[in-house]
């Protein structure tokens, strides 16, 4: 007798991840079953799913963290599988134990892959041993601030103190003076203490204008691992990352070749099965080293989808159906080039400050190239309990100029009100130098400020502004002595004048 296919999934996640996984489990004839909080009742994907259950109040911890509602829901549901998205559970070893223990399928990793490649000191020291090359620092949770010094001392300034539990920039720390070393290691102690429950950090060199490369990689049951190339995250803020793109404008063949072996390696050295993300930091030599794996599948996965031609989804199913990989690496090629940018409701000009609302209007960019991973949509109301991403907006071409236009074109078609969005802000980057020439690393957002961020309102230019403000000048002197042609001037030529000048754009 063969295993059992899955036949039903339940998602143990929320907005536009769990759409984007129903809809492969769709194509394919798996019923889906969705979750949802009290605040997540509207949702996009509980009105997808075939099936949803309601696991409690809005906070995550009660909800979507709940693992007792969730397997509860699971249960409930007769779904066979669990697909945990990212986020929330999706690397928490316990669930994925959980899952085994109530004969339900976690389409992921087993929960060894997730404890040694989540705790990063262990990561470092199993990467170690596997010859995949890490940042020189401690191969050991710091013991005490004496050892701190030492250790300093021995690998010199910058350093990164890093969370061996962390993610997310949480618990990390960049030190350029031996002044600022203690310091620093307290904070980034007490950060991890609060965020993960763990305080063990670790110190590593800091690299020099880093670049953050990442390596899709995909693992069956029977020892078959492949890679499917890089992935370009160097555009992050406060270490989350904003753009991706693939090719990476850094790479060359050699070095391609080369780090999707080492990345592989490091997949095998943990046995590990399903899809997962062995992320790099490359310097301006190309030499490379070990940053994290990732045990789920990424945010950024569409750009490797568009490019290579696979449905990571699919292909996560299949391995948790004991399915051998259908390719071999010499199988997989890159075709075009991809980028995505990641839509957040939230004001990038006020310090990123997330302003979740009702959507009151939205068009959705179409055409040739363009994949919309989205999960709003008008009278929607964004939570204020959840990561503010409204979606993902991926554009595909036969080079990156041809992507990169198109991205222009699309960002330039989203029209969305009701809320603030990053919108503007990722045109910006769009239309930076340093972007279009692909020459840019994990600095580019602050080395890029003055191009970036505007205090302007509406982002209407200066010379706009002057313009508007004599032209309001003159209409408010007109309605005191001449309201007839006050009325008449309003009425035709300040919506000529708007459509014009392109001020009045939604």
């Amino acid at each position: 007798m063969g295993k059992s296919m899955i036949k039903k999934v339940l998602v143990a996640n929320r907005g536009e991840i769990a759409v984007r996984v129903m809809r492969s489990c769709r194509e394919i004839g798996i019923i889906t079953v969705a979750v949802f909080s009290d605040a997540d009742r509207q949702a996009m994907h509980v009105r997808y799913a075939d099936e949803a259950y309601c696991i409690g109040p809005a906070p995550s911890r009660d909800s979507y963290l709940n693992i007792e509602a969730i397997i509860g829901a699971a249960k409930k549901s007769g779904a066979d599988a669990i697909h945990p998205g990212y986020g929330f559970l999706s690397e928490n070893a316990g669930f994925s134990e959980r899952c085994k223990a109530e004969g339900i399928k976690f389409i992921g990793p087993d929960a060894y892959a997730i404890r040694t490649m989540g705790d990063k000191i262990t990561a470092r020291q199993t990467m170690i041993a596997s010859g995949v090359p890490v940042v020189p620092g401690t191969k050991e949770k710091l013991s005490d601030e004496i050892k701190a010094v030492e250790v300093v001392k021995e690998i010199g300034l910058p350093v990164m103190i890093k969370a061996s539990a962390g993610g997310g920039g949480k618990g990390m720390r960049l030190v350029k003076t031996m002044d600022e070393l203690i310091p620093s290691l307290r904070m980034a102690k007490s950060e991890a203490m609060n965020a993960f429950g763990d305080d063990a950090v670790y110190i590593e060199k800091y690299i020099e204008s880093p670049h953050h490369i990442e390596f899709q990689i995909l693992a069956d049951q029977h020892g078959n691992v492949v890679h499917l190339f890089e992935r370009e995250c160097s555009i992050q803020r406060r270490h989350q990352k904003v753009i991706e793109e693939t090719p990476s404008p850094l790479m060359n063949p050699a070095l391609r070749m080369e780090m999707g072996e080492k990345a592989v390696a490091a997949a095998k050295a943990v046995n590990y099965e399903g899809a997962g993300t062995i992320e790099f930091i490359v310097n301006d030599k190309l030499e490379y080293y070990f940053l994290e794996m990732n045990t789920r599948l990424q945010v950024e996965h569409p750009v490797t989808e568009r490019v290579v031609g696979v449905d990571l989804v699919k292909e996560q199913i299949n391995i948790a159906n004991g399915l051998p990989l259908s390719f071999k690496q010499e199988d997989l090629q890159q075709h075009g080039h991809a980028i995505q940018c990641r839509i957040y409701a939230e004001d990038p000009d006020n310090n990123f400050m997330p302003n979740p609302g009702i959507i009151k209007h939205i068009t959705v960019p179409l055409g040739l190239g363009v994949r919309y991973d989205g999960y709003v949509y008008e009278g929607y109301e964004i939570p204020m309990h959840y990561d503010p991403m409204i979606c993902k907006l991926i554009t595909w071409g036969e080079t990156r100029k041809e992507s990169i236009a198109r991205m222009r074109r699309a960002l330039y078609e989203y029209k969305i009100t009701g809320v603030k969005t990053s919108i503007k802000f990722l045109e910006r980057i769009m239309d930076a130098p340093d972007f279009i020439e692909g020459k840019y690393n994990t600095h580019f957002i602050e080395d890029n400020h003055a191009r970036l961020f505007t205090t302007k309102p509406c982002g209407i230019e200066c010379e706009d502004m002057a313009i508007i403000t004599a032209f309001i000048d003159y209409l408010d002197k007109l309605a005191e002595i001449q309201p007839q042609k006050y009325t008449e001037e309003l009425g035709n030529n300040w919506k000529d004048f708007g459509r014009k000048r392109n001020v009045l754009r939604l």
